[in-house]
């Protein structure tokens, strides 16, 4: 059984949740037009597709507390090594996901990261996170929350539009000048 709860001091060890590899396959192209959003999808051609890992972040959980929340999936029964190593020990609690919720000063609250071990994706958890983060924005006064996915990450994108997300915004000057070059981000709302 998965439980979904915030993450606090003692469990602090459970924010720093290494990333692991997503396919790239396809991008999301949003399109606006009289004051509306739509989008299509560009699938790549399979020699084009690829896989691409974010580096580990190095969370501090007591200097970014003032300003985020963690909210933790934890799971009593995955045996799984890779997720129990992950997790930082072989007890009974092991940390499978997590989304990162940091304050704003506009009316909706920041999803700045979210992720699922690889071992334990397909299982809905990246959804009971979402809502979980619904919950707390609300609870915080907040209209909803919002992200960023870069649009070649079309599973992401995706994902966000399940999930009720709309996009609200697209950024195209992003990454000019980087490595990066090429790649947009699209900002997704979710009212709570």
């Amino acid at each position: 059984m998965t439980e979904i709860r915030l993450i606090d001091v003692q469990h602090s060890k459970d924010i720093n949740l290494p990333n692991e590899p997503f396919k790239l396959f396809g991008r999301l192209i949003p399109k606006y037009s009289d004051g509306k959003w739509s989008w299509e999808t560009e699938l790549f051609a399979p020699e084009n597709a690829s896989e691409m890992r974010f580096p580990d972040e190095h969370y501090d959980f007591e200097q970014m507390s003032e300003n985020c929340t963690f909210i933790g999936a934890y799971d009593g029964e995955c045996d799984d090594e890779s997720i129990r190593g992950a997790a930082g020990g072989a007890d009974a609690e092991n940390c499978i996901g997590l989304a990162v919720m940091q304050e704003g000063f506009f009316k909706y609250m920041y999803l700045c990261d979210l992720k699922v071990s690889a071992a334990a994706r397909g299982r809905g958890i990246g959804m009971k996170l979402i809502e979980r983060a619904k919950e707390l924005a609300r609870e915080k006064g907040y209209r909803g929350i919002y992200v960023i996915a870069q649009d070649n990450n079309l599973g992401a994108c995706l994902f966000y539009l399940k999930c009720g997300f709309r996009i609200g915004g697209f950024d195209t000057e992003v990454y000019r000048g980087t490595a990066q070059e090429g790649k947009s981000d699209i900002i997704f709302y979710l009212d709570c």
